[in-house]
């Protein structure tokens, strides 16, 4: 039997010199022209990316899947060759999108989610690259330094596409949690473990005593450097009352610490999620200025979904629709491997949560599969490849048709497919309690800002007062409506009631956890007494409805 995708072939996809931003090379010696040329190219891929989102909205297309498919006959307009530099994605693009993902991340929630979290972005992760290079070597004839290559790079999932569908699509917050927390940390384990596999490559030996110690050692090394520097960066950020100072620092934290941790030899995308989970759940909260913060948490949007607007059109840009013709075989066969390995890893392991935390629905399972697409990511290490390795360019070209399949395939169908399982019931009474927490909420927040101001010697003090008495109004009005309807025999309480409420519990009872587990670390309490509470809080948790 003939192998789909002979690495004896000649190269049938080439990849000649790149021009994305700016080639450095080039601009040393012609540094005017290139930026004349890179400025036409900049305004012509923005307006390509706004019609884009103009048909995608009319078409209810996802969007990166209408990027993509506007970028296949990019190629053509210009004359020079544009494409996705990995340098530049793994260096640049990669910190912005992991660092928004983290200052984004609730850690409470992440902690009540964590379990699944690390199953799947774990032990599910190394599986699946595991089933992907068997299926592949096999299927392919290939080797087995480029087959496991590949199965890291087309086990590690981008949620961009799932995300976009949730929020149209109301989910359940557990759900939409774990879908995060898994790409969030999938990432950083992607990064290790393709580097682990390149450094076998370059050696030609390693044992796995040495594999997991030198595994430990970037994780471990990343997490701390994370740490560090996110914890330093919070008293100056405190300090800084002007906002685009605020933004110039969280930029430099987020660039900084990959470029750090890199030159140290651990993983800098360990760090990065480190450090932004540090400076969005503590340096935010810190913040006296809901100005300011609004504004941060508004440049990071802006900016992560400019860096996949760039991605996603130049995904479409690499992709040669003769050479993906031309493998197509190989790049079914890709997808059939990954797809078996998503169902070998999802369903057994996430059947087995149910004995140590609370079950995921198999509905949720379902999403979590089919949510399997590839991205950015994926084809930045496909470019990554060493020079040296054989068969390189066929290799690449097998990732870029597998991740040219699931972008349109599983993109178009996503939407369809979770709306079909009905995974949030959005009554009437849930609507109204929502209504009032956001009234809520809101009139909250701008009491405590009021309160700023007043401190800060902004406002007088007969003004403070009226324009608070305003907001107190909104306040009482709120709280007497979701009291009334909190205060409702169980018997009356439709599904979403009660998992609004349930997931006020579950915010208590983690905060009660927290504290008991502080006053063992601070031996205020005697760890035999705490850690019966504890079982007792975790049964408790065990019991209540996903939110």
């Amino acid at each position: 039997m003939m192998p789909l995708l002979s690495l004896a072939e000649p190269a049938v996809w080439c990849f000649p010199q790149r021009f994305i931003l700016a080639n450095l090379n080039e601009t040393n010696q012609q540094p005017q022209a290139n930026i004349a040329e890179l400025v036409p190219i900049l305004i012509i891929l923005l307006l390509i990316a706004t019609g884009v989102a103009l048909v995608t909205q009319r078409l209810r297309v996802p969007y990166v899947t209408g990027l993509v498919l506007a970028g296949l006959p990019i190629t053509e307009l210009f004359s020079r060759r544009i494409g996705l530099d990995p340098s530049l994605v793994l260096n640049l693009f990669l910190p912005i999108l992991i660092f928004e993902a983290g200052i984004n991340t609730d850690v409470s929630r992440l902690r009540s989610t964590f379990k699944p979290i690390a199953l799947l972005a774990g032990p599910g992760a190394i599986l699946s690259s595991g089933i992907i290079a068997v299926l592949l070597k096999f299927g392919l004839g290939l080797a087995w330094i480029p087959a496991l290559l590949i199965g890291v790079i087309l086990a590690n999932t981008d949620t961009v596409s799932m995300i976009a569908v949730f929020k149209e699509i109301p989910v359940p917050s557990r759900l939409s949690t774990i879908v995060e927390g898994e790409t969030l940390f999938n990432d950083a384990a992607a990064l290790v473990s393709f580097n682990l596999i390149l450094t076998v490559y370059s050696t030609g030996s390693l044992t796995i005593l040495e594999g997991i110690q030198q595994l430990l050692f970037v994780a471990v090394g990343g997490s701390i450097v994370g740490l560090v520097l996110g914890y330093l960066s919070i008293p100056v950020f405190i300090r800084l009352h002007d906002p685009l100072s605020s933004l110039l620092l969280t930029v430099a934290v987020a660039l900084g610490t990959f470029q750090i941790g890199q030159s140290l030899g651990v993983s800098g995308a360990v760090a990065v999620v480190v450090a932004g989970l540090i400076f969005g759940n503590i340096g935010l909260s810190r913040s006296t200025s809901a100005s300011e913060r609004i504004a941060l948490l508004s440049f990071w949007d802006y900016a992560s979904f400019a860096v996949n607007t760039f991605i996603f059109l130049l995904i479409g840009v690499e992709i040669n629709p003769v050479t993906f013709w031309r493998t197509l075989p190989a790049v079914l066969l890709a997808v059939l491997a990954y797809q078996i390995a998503r169902v070998l890893t999802v369903y057994p392991l996430l059947a087995g949560v149910r004995l140590f935390d609370r079950p995921i629905p198999l509905r949720w399972q379902h999403v979590l599969f089919l949510g399997n697409i590839k991205g950015s990511l994926s084809m930045a290490l496909a470019l990554s490849l060493p020079t040296t390795l054989p068969g390189r360019e066929q290799l690449i070209a097998l990732v870029f048709g597998a991740v040219l399949i699931s972008l349109v395939g599983q993109g178009v169908s996503l939407p369809w497919f979770v709306r079909r399982l009905q995974l949030s019931h959005f009554s009437d009474s849930r609507q109204q309690v929502e209504e009032l927490q956001a009234q809520l909420i809101a009139s909250k927040a701008a009491q405590d800002e009021l309160d700023s101001l007043l401190k800060k010697g902004v406002l007088p003090k007969s003004v403070y007062e009226e324009i608070r008495a305003a907001y107190q109004v909104r306040v009482a009005g709120a709280e007497k409506a979701l009291r009334n309807l909190y205060n409702r025999r169980p018997g009356q309480l439709v599904e979403g009631d009660r998992s609004k409420l349930d997931a006020i519990r579950r915010r208590l009872l983690l905060a009660e956890k927290g504290a008991l587990n502080e006053a063992i670390r601070q031996r205020i309490l005697s760890e035999g007494i705490v850690q019966g509470r504890i079982k007792t809080i975790d049964e408790q948790l065990m019991k209540l409805e996903d939110d």
